[in-house]
């Protein structure tokens, strides 16, 4: 089957449509990110479902799987219909080798990039309303000779975003990251007054933009135990931190901080604000998946399009054998419909 583009699309702006045309990335062809869409695939769906993939490994999967499914070459000049279960209308690119369940190929590494640059070229062209992105297989993409340290960089440099902002969504759960996909040793230098500002910046621009909350309230987490305890524990709350929440306060954010991480996920605390902002991955996310896990889903803030994903990874032993959970698949698209 030929390589198609959203070039192709005639019909543009589906935003201003009542029915929304989603684009659902496939992801590491040897993890789950096709089982997940096939998943999605065979439920009814209130938007248009297009699906960037190999249809070959696509038709291929749901035969393996004995799913009923008509995978087929979306055909990129109607106007958006709602989605209908059993049908697979699919962007068309093709993997450079065949992938096997479970074992990830370096050689299919530009493959899964290219279902990425296809979506981003499709959003900001107007063709998509959102994104939706099934999990990549970092590891393989950098074997194959290309830095890759995250969906969210690469899409981020890919559309011309200057700050991206990671959020992580369960329920009411908000979690925002200051710092991203680094070493724990690395961390403490890479937040700088100014990284700092530009987060808080783009986290308040989504809060009220994409979840319409008119005045986000926004706590924010020391990097230090205790916050520091008041420099004896560390001087980054002092030095950077605080100052930086109090300028942001000034400027009529409401925003709170630094407090010790490890009391700003008590009821008490989460029913003060809207999001909390960490210092670092695994300060944040470790919370929201124990709260979360299944039904998380991963959200891009900063983007010139609506960008969503699931909250895991590849699961590589699962791929191919029935057992994947679409969980967050699932509540990433219903997401996607609903962000501002």
């Amino acid at each position: 089957m030929a390589a198609t583009t959203p070039r192709r699309v005639l019909r543009r702006d589906p935003q201003s449509l009542n029915t929304p045309r989603l684009v659902i990335t496939t992801g590491e062809p040897a993890g789950i990110g096709p089982d997940l869409a096939l998943a999605a695939a065979l439920r009814d769906w209130p938007c248009e479902l297009v699906f960037a993939g190999d249809p070959t490994l696509l038709a291929a999967r749901a035969a393996a799987l004995g799913l009923k499914i008509t995978v087929a070459e979306w055909p990129g000049d109607a106007l958006p219909a709602a989605h209908r279960a059993g049908t697979m209308p699919v962007l068309s690119l093709a993997l450079a080798r065949p992938a096997e369940p479970g074992r990830p190929d370096p050689a299919n590494a530009r493959y899964v990039l290219d279902l990425l640059d296809a979506a981003v070229d499709g959003c900001i062209a107007g063709h998509f309303a959102a994104m939706v992105t099934a999990p990549v297989q970092k590891s393989s993409i950098n074997e194959a000779g290309i830095a890759f340290t995250g969906h969210t960089e690469y899409l981020a440099a890919r559309s011309g975003a200057a700050w991206p902002v990671m959020l992580l969504v369960a329920g009411n759960l908000r979690v925002a990251l200051a710092t991203t996909h680094l070493p724990l040793a690395e961390v403490a230098r890479h937040i700088t007054r100014e990284s700092l500002e530009q987060t808080l910046t783009v986290l308040e621009a989504g809060l009220r933009t994409r979840f319409r909350l008119s005045t986000p309230r926004i706590l924010v987490c020391g990097l230090n135990p205790h916050a520091g305890e008041a420099g004896h524990l560390g001087r980054e709350e002092i030095d950077v931190i605080g100052p930086v929440v109090a300028a942001a306060r000034a400027r009529g954010l409401a925003v709170t901080g630094p407090v010790p991480a490890d009391t700003a996920f008590t009821p008490a605390s989460l029913a003060t604000c809207d999001a909390v902002l960490a210092m670092y991955h695994d300060q944040g996310l470790p919370v929201l998946k124990h709260a979360g896990f299944g039904r998380a889903v991963n959200v891009t803030l900063g983007l010139p399009f609506r960008r969503t994903s699931v909250d895991h990874g590849t699961a590589l032993d699962l791929a191919g054998t029935g057992r994947a959970q679409p969980g967050s698949l699932f509540e990433a698209i219903d997401l996607a419909m609903r962000l501002g």
